[in-house]
């Protein structure tokens, strides 16, 4: 039988990032987190963290990390079942991956009704939409909201609509670095705005006009503060157009290129065994960002 004060342990410096962060979340001491590591390995008979800043799950470490997201689902079933099993009284916490711009537009509005209803916090990790399935597979998240539609082996894949972004700047940007009139010379000259190293967005942009060579950008990992690096000017970029509809009312920003944009699925991966609190959140999700998002027919 699995102990699961230690796979508590376990998720927790993997969550947390950190040892001491890990103890002060289970109310432990450092050492005794470390220790309950150290059995979990000895009976398991090999490592489950890669000793680093930060600790990172080894191949069986996700496997663990995985059965323990699933567990803390069923378990909140049973307690909706049994109230008398659940002594703690505190909500429910679930630990879900998206990208930045979902979190900035559409996903409080798709949420909010569903963690009011079900007393649920959620901790928000942000990846990148191309990237956000490995939070799932390394086992540190029970769901996630990414661009990738496979659904990894014991999840499913729904897909939620799509993100429309828009290349933009602002119009005294586009006067001074393209006359009015880009070329793609110049969209390479002009210094864009990439939100991070995993952000394909602008270079997908470019390839559509025939441009494979590296151009110019600043990095800017804040969906806030992207936006206004473009309305002060400092580069062009692609903006999801939910962000932007009153500045592009106000004549703030507009196209680089008017009737150019590039529609990014979403989907939303979820275990299968996550119980009756994941498929109600997948049930109001799929509802809810049809209101805010585009059909693109699921595909990129």
């Amino acid at each position: 039988m699995l102990d699961y004060k230690l796979l508590a342990a376990l998720a927790g410096v993997v969550e947390q990032a950190g040892f001491e962060r890990a103890a002060q979340a289970l109310g432990l001491s450092q050492s005794a987190v470390s220790q309950r590591i150290k059995l979990l390995e000895a009976r398991v008979g090999q490592p489950v963290l890669l000793r680093g800043a930060p600790p990172r799950p080894t191949e069986l470490g996700q496997r663990l990390l995985n059965h323990v997201q699933q567990v803390r689902l069923l378990e909140r079933d049973l307690q909706a079942q049994v109230p008398t099993l659940d002594d703690s009284r505190l909500p429910e916490r679930l630990r879900i991956a998206l990208n930045a711009d979902s979190l900035a537009t559409w996903w409080a509005a798709a949420v909010a009704p569903f963690c009011a209803e079900h007393r649920v916090v959620v901790d928000h990790v942000i990846e990148d939409q191309d990237v956000g399935l490995k939070r799932m597979r390394a086992g540190e998240v029970a769901a996630c909201v990414c661009a990738a539609e496979p659904p990894l082996a014991g999840a499913r894949s729904l897909y939620l609509g799509a993100m429309r972004y828009r290349g933009l700047a602002s119009p005294a940007f586009v006067r001074r670095h393209f006359n009015d009139d880009p070329s793609a010379d110049a969209l390479t000259r002009a210094p864009a705005v990439v939100f991070g190293p995993d952000d394909q967005l602008q270079h997908r942009y470019l390839a559509a006009l025939g441009i494979q060579r590296p151009f110019n950008h600043h990095l800017c990992p804040s969906s806030e503060g992207f936006f206004q690096l473009l309305r002060r000017g400092l580069g062009w970029g692609m903006v999801p157009e939910l962000q932007v509809r009153d500045a592009l009312c106000r004549g703030e920003l507009v196209d680089v290129l008017p009737g150019r944009f590039i529609d990014v699925p979403l989907y939303w991966h979820h275990w299968r065994n996550g119980g009756d609190l994941l498929a109600e959140l997948t049930r109001q999700l799929l509802h809810g960002a049809g209101e805010w998002l585009v059909d693109a027919g699921g595909a990129a």
